[in-house]
């Protein structure tokens, strides 16, 4: 009698203890549950912040929060993206990044705080952002081949902006000045859209800029476009020829904008982070604004981007090693 109570007891502890391990503990509250924060370590009206205030909305009305944007400048984009690999991986704090932030600036620093492909977890790269050279209305050069031989005829007397060392501005036009033999000044300013400003006020004569960032100053008639960087002509400036065409062949340029995540977020949340951009850029009217900021809308998966993140950063070390271009 006494075993046989004891064995009753202890099958019914067993029964307790399982239905208790089938019983669902609290219900995890859906991503996002809570608005968005995207550090874009570039100024407020960048190409890149267009693009990211752009997508951002979008985003946010599909999720049903806001994904709010937090320009943290300085250092050409060093200090936003540390605060970005250095946030918790819960899918709250994400990074609006270029391509010289990702893939420039690591062979530029000799001491890099973070590593671009094991400190963030790739979500989809957003749009190409199309560039073009732009000098002040009354400069004297209609086209590249005028600064080039403005650029021969007094060498290092032709100044030129750049959102910083290291920017994409400065890697352009080092590249330019390399390809074509010339020697100009490089003038840094504190971002983009103040390099666009300081060409504008004749602080300096040329700049290569992102479209997105110098439409405005375009369409207001303060800044003039000598040439686009893209193989065609762009459909926004028809008349506007290519540099390659108008003297330097075959010179190129263009960047990107992609969103990062910290390394170790979830690869659900980055996954969902993903398709939400995917459906943002599906809308026409989202594609419309980035078109007309002169941005190319692509989208990639996690795994795309994460190969052309590769594949450009190999690319642009043979680039600035050749160029010899230094953040000093």
């Amino acid at each position: 009698m006494k075993y046989t109570s004891l064995a009753i007891v202890f099958s019914s502890l067993l029964a307790a203890c399982a239905v208790h391990a089938q019983t669902p503990g609290p219900a995890q509250a859906p991503y996002p549950n809570k608005p968005i924060r995207m550090i874009v370590p570039l100024a407020a009206g960048s190409a890149v912040d267009n693009a990211a205030r752009i997508i951002a909305l979008r985003m946010g009305q599909n999720m049903g929060h806001a994904i709010v944007i937090e320009n943290m400048t300085g250092a050409a984009g060093l200090i936003g993206a540390d605060r970005v690999a250095k946030a918790a991986p819960d899918g709250y704090t994400i990074g609006g990044f270029n391509d010289s932030i990702m893939t420039m600036l690591p062979h530029l620093q000799t001491k890099m705080p973070w590593d671009i492909l094991k400190d963030f977890e790739p979500v989809s790269l957003v749009a190409t952002v199309e560039w073009g050279l732009v000098a002040a209305v009354d400069a004297p050069e209609k086209s590249a081949a005028d600064l080039i031989a403005s650029a021969r005829k007094a060498p290092g007397k032709v100044n030129y902006g750049s959102g910083g060392n290291g920017s994409p501005q400065h890697i352009a036009m080092a590249l330019f000045a390399s390809q074509s033999g010339v020697q100009m000044t490089h003038v840094p300013y504190k971002g983009a859209t103040q390099a666009a400003m300081g060409v504008a006020g004749n602080e300096v004569q040329v700049a290569f800029q992102g479209i997105a960032t110098v439409n405005s100053l375009i369409k207001a008639g303060k800044l003039k476009l000598l040439g686009v960087t893209t193989p065609k002509r762009m459909p926004q400036f028809p008349d506007v020829p290519t540099v390659a065409d108008t003297g330097l062949p075959g010179f190129e340029f263009n960047s990107w904008f992609a969103v990062m995540a910290p390394a170790g977020t979830p690869k659900a949340i980055v996954q969902t982070l993903s398709s939400e951009l995917a459906k943002a850029l599906a809308d026409p009217e989202t594609r419309e604004k980035l078109i007309a900021q002169g941005l190319s809308p692509r989208g990639t998966t996690p795994e795309e981007l994460g190969r052309a993140t590769r594949a450009q950063l190999t690319r642009y070390g043979e680039l600035i090693r050749k160029a010899g271009i230094t953040a000093e």
